[in-house]
């Protein structure tokens, strides 16, 4: 036994080494600036939001956060993307719930797999999303929009430039009995101008790019898809009070890691979002956005990515969407 021990020293010496220096690694991060990874455009909803985290999220780390948009297929670019980066906490991902939870709904064959690839750090925030049509188009309330639709079958559409705004739109219709013809286009940013222009009927995006349009006049928000009106937007309804309590419905946005991302470090990054999500500043500038913040445990985080998933993958079947 003292000889089996002996041969096993040098294994146990360089064991441990390796484990303290792993610690001492771990202990140091982050010792370089991280890349926060988008998926989308710059300008776009996702992209503010971005912008707000990676400075605040800097501060609190004590580390330059250099946001990165790699736009492109609903997304699914930059979660691949991160999900074959190190898992060494450098990149990192913005990811709101299209890519992480609807994408996995509507595509059968994704580069990624959220619950396999990703480890997930945090909530941020959530946020509900404004149901608009241009200012000049006849339905003041949704009501008037449901039977507009109903009436000119033909004529009724609607755009979006991602899962996320697509399948809420596809629930909008399948509780309200309506056939809005779906128009993609390539960002919210252009849905809304099309929406504005009258080129489509309706959208329902999320509110930083519904905010500077319905203040200009150029588009009417006529609800919002939250379970109570939104202090941002006081004078437009809910879809429940409205009559229709299944479209209550938020989204949300956190940060994930690649999956084997080493606990200390997921947990420095959690804590560090905790802090961001308290700060005055970086609440008054979420909220501007329609954000809601609000961190999470690991845990809970992917316990919501579970949930969602399963939710939105039902939503896609009952109105047969298959983005691949």
């Amino acid at each position: 036994m003292t000889q089996l021990a002996s041969l096993l020293r040098p294994f146990a010496f360089a064991l441990a080494a390796l484990a303290a220096a792993g610690v001492q690694a771990q202990a140091a991060y982050p010792a370089r600036p991280i890349s926060l990874i988008v998926g989308y455009a710059p300008g776009g909803g996702t992209d503010l939001i971005a912008r707000v985290v990676a400075q605040k999220l800097g501060e609190v780390l004590g580390q330059t956060v250099i946001v990165e948009n790699k736009a492109g297929a609903q997304a699914i670019i930059a979660a691949q993307y991160v999900a074959k980066a190190a898992p060494d906490g450098y990149t990192l991902m913005l990811g709101p719930t299209g890519p992480v939870a609807m994408n996995p709904a509507t595509h059968s064959k994704l580069p990624y797999s959220p619950l396999r690839d990703f480890a997930p750090i945090s909530m941020i925030g959530t946020f509900p999303l404004i149901l608009a049509v241009g200012q000049n188009h006849p339905a003041q309330n949704v009501q008037q929009l449901v039977e507009y639709a109903k009436a000119n079958p033909d004529k009724a559409n609607y755009g979006a430039s991602a899962a996320p705004f697509q399948l809420a739109t596809e629930l909008f219709k399948q509780k309200t009995g309506t056939a809005f013809q779906y128009i993609a286009y390539k960002g919210t940013n252009e849905s809304i101008q099309a929406t504005a222009t009258g080129e489509i009927t309706m959208t329902i995006a999320d509110p930083p790019v519904v905010i500077g349009p319905a203040k200009a006049g150029r588009v009417r928000a006529l609800a919002i898809t939250a379970g109570q009106r939104h202090p941002g937007w006081p004078g437009v309804p809910t879809l429940r009070e409205l009559g229709f309590p299944e479209l209550e419905m938020g989204l949300w946005v956190g940060l994930l890691a690649p999956a084997g991302t080493p606990p200390a470090i997921i947990k420095r990054l959690n804590d560090a979002v905790a802090v961001l999500v308290k700060d005055p500043w970086a609440r008054e500038k979420l909220g501007a956005l329609g954000i809601d913040p609000g961190a999470s445990t690991p845990d809970e985080f992917r316990t919501v990515i579970a949930n969602d998933t399963a939710k939105w993958t039902a939503v896609a079947k009952a109105a047969n969407i298959k983005a691949d």
